[in-house]
């Protein structure tokens, strides 16, 4: 099966990708930095894989449309570029709102339009958004990534309803905090925000609602992933699934 991945180049996304490739599938590593994406897509095909790059920047329209073109045949999208910004609702650039939700709501919307004709064609597809903890719960600072990825699980919801007539699923997989870059990103953020050390935000802050006490692995998110895509999965559809080492039961 021929995969898209968003943000491929990303810690999740690699992730996914090289998780996807090692059990045979072609994959397509899109991202807003084509070169490396190539470097990552190159490392793939070097371990056995069937891997290319293609460029992709959803905030605008016409690389989305672009990007489903030339993708031609796909089967499995996997909608994972993320990114973030921390500030006070009263001292958030209208501009960074913007950009956060066109590229974790709008833009997976965009491309999900873009490639669902193709799949109901062939009668096969699945979509998999990921989402996050703050899908959700919230937290201070945070307010278009928790809108953004809010607006993701009711967008979910709505397609797999309006697509529940050919063997197609769309799902959410939201985990709690997993260390890649922009989490490392959002660290420096939170100690300014909150004036406390690296250590103290990464105790006090992010791993404190956490009864398991640990960031989530990209091994865990990809294999959920894969999960969501193999048969046994074909009716799960529609559905948050939760990686949080029980920050939500509380």
């Amino acid at each position: 099966m021929r995969v898209f991945i968003t943000g491929g180049s990303g810690g999740i996304g690699f992730a996914v990708a090289s998780a996807y490739a090692a059990d045979g599938h072609e994959v397509i590593l899109a991202d807003i930095n084509l070169t490396l994406a190539q470097e990552k897509a190159a490392e793939l095909v070097a371990a056995g894989g069937n891997a290319s790059a293609m460029l992709l920047d959803l905030t605008q329209q016409q690389s989305i449309e672009q990007a489903a073109a030339a993708a031609g045949a796909v089967d499995i999208l996997v909608n994972n570029a993320g990114i973030q910004h921390v500030a006070r609702l009263d001292e958030f650039p209208e501009h960074k709102w913007q950009q956060l939700l066109q590229v974790m709501l709008t833009g997976p919307a965009m491309l999900s339009k873009a490639l669902l004709p193709g799949m109901r064609s062939r009668g096969f597809g699945r979509i998999i958004n990921v989402g996050s903890i703050h899908a959700l719960i919230a937290s201070p600072f945070k307010s278009a990534y928790v809108a953004a990825k809010h607006g993701l699980l009711g967008f979910s919801k709505v397609v797999a309803l309006e697509n529940a007539d050919f063997d197609f699923t769309i799902n959410t997989i939201c985990p709690a905090y997993v260390r890649t870059p922009l989490v490392d990103a959002q660290i420096a953020a939170q100690c300014k925000e909150h004036q406390l050390s690296e250590t103290e935000v990464i105790e006090k802050i992010m791993l404190a609602p956490m009864p398991q006490k640990a960031f989530i692995g990209v091994d865990e998110i990809a294999a959920t992933a894969m999960f969501l895509t193999a048969p046994a999965a074909r009716h799960i559809t529609a559905q948050t699934l939760v990686l949080d080492g029980g920050w939500t039961a509380r």
